[in-house]
C-alpha cells in the first residue's frame, strides 16, 4: 500500500511538474547593451519617434505550429509591455498557434524578409509603405502576427506574395485571424484595435496596434 501511494504520489508530481513547465511565462525587461547593439542601427535608429530608453523586451510563451510551447521576443513601447503580455496570455490559454517570433533585427529590420519568413514581430522603426509617415510600429505601439496566414490585401494585391492562399477569408486554417476570435478579443480587451476591421477593400490581417491603424 505505501509502495503504491508512494508511487501515485510521485505520478502526480511529475503530471504537476509537466503543467508547470507548459504554462504560460512572461517578462518585461529594458532594453539591454546585448538587444541595443542589434537594434541601433537596424530597427532603431536617431530620428525615431521614440526613444530605446522607452521601450521594453518582451518575452513570452506561444505555441508553435507544431504544439509545441516556445518563448518568443518582442519590442514593444513601455506603457504597452503589460498590455501585450496580458494579450499574448490569452492567445497562449486560446491555444492559438504562431509560426515564429523573433525580433525583426534578425532580418535586417527589413519588414518584407520578416513577413515572408511568417515572423510575428512588433516594434521596427520605419514608416507606412508608400507615404512618408510614422508606422505605429515605429512607436511600439503595434504588432503583426502571423503575416503568412494574416496577409495584407488591398484589390488583387496581397503582401506577402505566400499569404495569396489565405486571401479568402472565409476558410478556417491553422494560424489565421478572424474578427470576433480570440486574438482579437484578446487585444480589443487591452484597448487595441485590429486592421481586419478597416472600412472598405483594404485589409491588413496580420496587424494590430492601440489605433487600430
Amino acid at each position: 500500500m505505501r509502495v503504491f501511494a508512494a508511487s501515485a504520489a510521485l505520478t502526480t508530481l511529475l503530471a504537476c511538474a509537466g503543467l508547470a513547465q507548459a504554462a504560460f511565462r512572461a517578462s518585461v525587461k529594458v532594453i539591454s547593451a546585448d538587444v541595443r547593439a542589434h537594434m541601433v542601427g537596424s530597427s532603431w535608429h536617431r530620428g525615431c519617434p521614440v526613444a530605446l530608453r522607452d521601450l521594453r523586451l518582451v518575452t513570452v510563451t506561444f505555441h508553435r505550429f507544431d504544439g509545441t510551447d516556445h518563448l518568443g521576443r518582442l519590442v514593444v513601447h513601455r506603457r504597452q509591455s503589460p498590455h501585450m503580455v496580458a494579450a499574448m496570455h490569452k492567445i497562449y490559454d486560446a491555444g492559438f498557434r504562431i509560426r515564429r517570433m523573433r525580433l525583426v533585427d534578425a532580418y535586417g529590420a527589413n519588414d518584407d524578409r520578416s513577413m515572408r519568413h511568417n515572423n510575428t514581430s512588433a516594434f521596427n522603426c520605419r514608416v507606412v509603405a508608400g507615404t512618408t509617415s510614422w508606422s505605429m510600429h515605429a512607436y511600439g505601439r503595434a504588432i503583426d502576427i502571423n503575416p503568412v496566414q494574416n496577409p495584407y490585401v488591398s484589390g488583387s494585391h496581397v503582401s506577402p506574395a505566400a499569404g495569396a492562399p489565405y486571401a479568402d477569408r472565409d476558410q478556417w486554417r491553422r494560424g489565421m485571424i478572424h474578427g470576433g476570435d480570440a486574438v482579437v478579443r484578446a487585444f480589443s480587451s487591452v484597448g487595441w484595435g485590429w486592421a481586419g476591421y478597416w472600412a472598405g477593400s483594404t485589409k491588413d490581417y496580420q496587424h494590430f496596434s492601440t489605433n487600430g491603424h
